[in-house]
């Protein structure tokens, strides 16, 4: 069993960024509610830490009572099913607003997927619909840049690897001054630390929070939209493609699995998976 990344009281704000129905849809399909998935890789790498969910897309979204941004040491932001550049939406200007709140008062973030996007959008950059579709379950040879390099998210990650994802939209254009971090075929930006003063917003397309059972939920329950896109001839091909997944989930060193579902240890192994997010706590380390 390896040590926890810190040991430091930490205290988290985990920004849920799904409307109300969208998580009432997850408790109905079965599907993990992404905070938890954060709570589970907090409570394992920052076992002195507390942590507490905001539900931002909801209306009247506040901090828990008493507290301020500046009582927190990071935000970490879910993914999200809303659309980032539909800004006329209030369920969307809300959380554009709260983002532009963080990065004037100087704080750390993590942001999966609609984090990225997000952050961007916020920072000038732009978001479009991805014209090759959605990428889904695995992202496939996700390349680092020579920036990341020098990245501190991203030391220590292969310079190709593959990583959980589920997304339609792209961002098209980073903010000025961002550098691109790792990219693949599919979606150009797939990760980038974005900076705005003393606020700094870590972020990837991809997931690694996910691993191989919860996104097996996931791909179970979006069984429609990829038969719909043709991903899958039918819903059942997608329930044996998911219960696959949950099997080599249960038996990591099944070799017949892994290569039926292509996968190498940056799927299986959390310490290469879950890098960028221990990077993070590092970096929050070191800010003292």
């Amino acid at each position: 069993m390896t040590s926890p990344t810190t040991t430091a009281p930490h205290r988290f704000c985990i920004v849920n960024c799904y409307p109300a129905a969208s998580r009432d849809n997850f408790d109905r399909s079965d599907v993990g509610h992404p905070h938890d998935l954060f709570k589970d890789f907090l409570r394992r790498e920052a076992p002195n830490a507390s942590s507490e969910i905001v539900y931002v897309a909801d209306p009247g979204f506040a901090l828990p009572p008493g507290t301020s941004i500046g009582d927190f040491d990071g935000f970490i932001w879910t993914g999200s099913d809303l659309t980032v550049y539909n800004m006329d939406d209030p369920r969307v200007a809300a959380q554009i607003s709260f983002a532009r709140a963080l990065m004037r008062e100087g704080a750390v973030s993590w942001g999966s997927c609609w984090g990225l996007q997000l952050a961007s959008l916020v920072a000038g950059g732009e978001v479009a619909a991805n014209p090759r579709g959605r990428e889904w379950g695995i992202a496939r040879d996700i390349r680092l840049t020579d920036a990341a390099r020098t990245s501190p998210m991203l030391a220590g990650k292969p310079a190709v690897f593959d990583a959980f994802i589920m997304h339609l939209d792209e961002v098209t254009r980073l903010p000025e001054g961002t550098p691109l971090l790792a990219t693949n075929s599919h979606t150009a930006v797939q990760a980038a630390v974005i900076e705005d003063g003393a606020a700094s917003y870590w972020s990837t397309q991809y997931h690694p929070e996910y691993n191989l059972y919860e996104m097996a939920r996931l791909i179970a329950a979006r069984s429609r939209a990829l038969v719909r896109e043709g991903f899958f001839a039918d819903v059942a091909a997608v329930a044996a493609y998911a219960a696959t997944m949950k099997a080599l989930s249960a038996d990591p060193d099944a070799a017949e699995l892994r290569a039926e579902l292509d996968v190498g240890d940056d799927i299986i192994d959390p310490q290469i998976r879950e890098l960028e997010l221990r990077n993070w706590l590092r970096f929050i380390d070191s800010r003292g």
